[in-house]
């Protein structure tokens, strides 16, 4: 069955405390927009005119949020963006097998949209580092 986008949240794993901890006013998510590399085989002995390939390594992509601009969650992204080590993060799918999608990743751009006749965003964009795991059981009960 088909899920609206009400309710899915993205979250920030926050070591100090040890918990998750929401990122506020998420207006979109994109991604993570994985990808696979694909190695050209081909020889002059390769029979039937077509091409061959093999496997080469993946590539996690990137997660984009449209994002509501409040000073403690650009603070916030701006921080991971200062760091040098991966942050962990997740996407909560209010479905009923409480659905996660969870990756480590790096914050590479952080711009702000600022325009006279609407709110002022933020596009963060996320660079995925390893696999991205899909979980059920940690998010929250859906809404």
């Amino acid at each position: 069955m088909a899920l609206a986008g009400v309710g899915v949240q993205f979250r920030r794993w926050n070591s100090t405390s040890g918990q998750w901890e929401s990122i506020a006013e998420i207006n979109s998510i994109e991604g993570p927009t994985m990808s696979r590399d694909f190695i050209d085989t081909t020889s002059l002995s390769t029979t039937g005119g077509y091409k061959t390939f093999i496997t080469g390594f993946r590539d996690a992509g990137q997660v984009t949020l449209n994002m509501n601009f409040t000073r403690d969650t650009y603070e916030q992204m701006q921080t991971d963006f200062e760091s040098s080590d991966p942050q962990n993060y997740e996407i909560v799918i209010p479905d009923d097998d409480h659905t996660t999608i969870e990756f480590q990743g790096y914050v590479t751009e952080l711009p702000l949209s600022i325009t006279p006749d609407d709110k002022i965003t933020a596009n963060v964009t996320i660079k995925l580092s390893g696999q991205p795991t899909l979980e059920s059981g940690s998010g929250p009960s859906p809404g």
